[in-house]
């Protein structure tokens, strides 16, 4: 089969959005079939939204592509007979994130015209599709709600989880993720204000918002962390990667109401590495439950800090939680095998 994976991008930003394309693209090849995969840039701002949706809007790949899989928005845009949408989440400062702080333009006419100029045009183009998954139940929520669309959960795996392994239950939390704003690095490092065993933080990611890693980095400064807590603002290769959560104590992932469970979630879980997480982390809590597989704790410092003494002080509680991470993977039926059967079939 032809295959073209379609998907957005922001020019020098590298993530999630850009490893699930990759990833399918080359499990579809290993399973015999032609596949593209199709980046378009896209920039969410305002003034260009419409401009871009009718550049997606006037592709035309039905003469040369049998089956067309989309990921990131507004790539679901583009229209073709036999179209599967993977929605790995909205433009969303048009959605959920309307009445939030993060929307830095005002509430007047001209954007509520812009906000339902663009819930409109999703939702022609997703009723266009044969199907629509999602990565998450948060997402599928969302798609509801906003769009009236049904669709099915389909979880996203690595592309190698086997390079994942476990060596010991050490002194180390570890956050490998991006750094951001929403990611949260700054709670856990408050957090750490009221850790009582010897335990450390290791922070490592590279950032698009260097005004977040100065606070950071002052964070740790100001409250006399720097012997226990140590910040990597840099790009981590999946084998360094690999060595760091092997080693770890835990890892954690705390993002403010995250579209899914994160990479970093499923990096830990096949590293057998309890996940530290917390309530209003969105599709982290599709993944991990607390006290099985990882903690899931109120969004506070002491609230952090008293699980991560408890993994601390019981290493065979830190181990029977790792070894649960491992087996969610397998309840949720997160595997390529899964994937490709509901994408092709």
């Amino acid at each position: 089969m032809r295959v073209a994976i379609c998907s957005s991008f922001v020019p020098f930003i590298h993530g999630g959005g850009r490893f699930i394309v990759e990833w399918l693209a080359t499990k579809l090849r290993e399973s015999g079939h032609q596949v593209e995969a199709v980046y378009l840039p896209f920039v969410e701002i305002n003034e260009q939204i419409l401009p871009q949706f009718l550049s997606y809007r006037l592709m035309d790949l039905s003469q040369n592509v049998d089956r067309l899989i989309t990921i990131r928005a507004p790539a679901h845009l583009i229209p073709h007979p036999n179209k599967k949408v993977w929605f790995i989440h909205h433009i969303r400062l048009f959605y959920d994130l309307w009445e939030s702080p993060y929307r830095k333009f005002p509430d007047d006419e001209r954007h509520r015209g812009l906000r339902r100029q663009i819930m409109e045009a999703d939702q022609t183009a997703l009723r266009e599709a044969r199907q629509v998954f999602t990565n998450s139940q948060v997402v599928s929520r969302r798609l509801q709600t906003y769009n009236k669309i049904e669709s099915e959960v389909l979880y996203p795996p690595l592309l190698e989880p086997e390079r994942f392994h476990c060596r010991e239950y050490g002194d180390e939390v570890v956050y490998l993720s991006r750094v951001e704003h929403h990611k949260r690095q700054h709670l856990l490092i408050e957090a750490f204000r009221y850790v009582k065993t010897p335990v450390k933080l290791r922070l490592c990611g590279v950032s698009s918002n260097s005004s977040y890693v100065l606070q950071l980095r002052l964070q740790i400064t100001r409250h006399q962390l720097l012997g226990r807590v140590s910040f990597e603002n840099r790009w981590v290769s999946e084998e360094e990667k690999s060595e760091l959560l092997a080693g770890a104590l835990c890892s954690a992932y705390l993002p403010q109401d995250e579209d899914s469970y994160g990479y970093p979630s499923l990096e830990s879980s096949s590293a057998e590495k309890a996940v530290l997480t917390t309530t209003d982390s969105g599709g982290v809590t599709e993944l991990v439950k607390d006290r099985y597989n990882g903690r899931v704790v109120e969004p506070e410092p002491k609230a952090l800090a008293s699980a991560i003494d408890e993994l601390y002080e019981n290493r065979e509680l830190a181990r029977q939680m790792g070894q649960a991470a491992r087996l969610r993977l397998t309840e949720l039926n997160i595997n390529w095998d899964h994937v490709l059967t509901r994408l092709l079939s």
